[in-house]
C-alpha cells in the first residue's frame, strides 16, 4: 500500500522542536496522529505496518528523520520512499510544496504556510482553541491529499 505522509512540527530542529501531527493518506482515507491525543509509538507503527511505499515532499531530509528522532524505535526498513521534491527537481521545478502546487494548478482551501501551522498549534496548546487545531488538521489533510495529485502530475511530466 502506498502511503502519502506529511508532518507538522513546532519548528525545523528535530532535537529542540516537537512533532505535533503526523498525517497519512492511503488514497482513500486520511489518518492523523496528534501529539497529546493519539500520537505514540504503537500508533505510528500501526500507520506504517501495511505500507510498501511512503511518498513525501522533502521527506528524505525532514519528515522521516524528524519522526525517527522523536520515535527512534519506529523503523522504515523495507519500505520504499519517494520524495516528490526530488521528482520535482527532475521535472525542472523548484520551490516548496505550495509553490509546486501553484505552478501545476493544484488548488487548496485556505492559504496557510508552515509558519501558520506552528502558530495554530501554539494557539491550540496555549489557549485551548479547538478551532486552531481543526485548521491545523485541515492544513495537514490538504498536504497529504495533494501529494497524490502532485505525484500523478509529476510522473506524467516525466514520462
Amino acid at each position: 500500500m502506498k502511503l502519502y505522509l506529511d508532518i507538522e512540527t513546532t519548528g525545523l530542529n528535530a532535537v529542540m522542536d516537537d512533532l505535533t501531527v503526523v498525517g497519512a493518506y492511503d488514497g482513500k482515507e486520511v489518518v492523523q496522529l496528534v501529539r497529546g491525543i493519539n500520537l505514540g509509538h504503537d500508533e505510528l507503527e500501526g500507520m506504517f505496518e501495511e505500507a510498501s511505499e511512503i511518498v513525501t515532499f522533502n521527506g528524505v531530509a525532514f519528515d522521516l528523520p524528524f519522526i525517527q528522532r522523536k520515535f527512534p524505535a519506529v523503523v522504515f526498513d523495507g519500505i520504499a520512499h519517494k520524495d516528490l521534491m526530488q521528482l520535482g527537481w527532475k521535472a525542472g521545478l523548484r520551490g516548496g510544496l505550495k509553490e509546486l502546487e501553484r505552478q501545476l494548478g493544484i488548488s487548496r482551501g485556505e492559504a496557510l504556510t508552515g509558519v501558520d501551522a506552528i502558530h495554530l498549534w501554539e494557539d491550540y496548546k496555549e489557549a485551548g482553541r479547538l478551532s486552531s487545531l481543526n485548521r491545523l488538521l485541515e492544513y495537514n489533510r490538504e498536504d497529504v491529499v495533494n501529494l497524490k495529485r502532485l505525484e500523478y502530475i509529476l510522473e506524467k511530466r516525466l514520462n
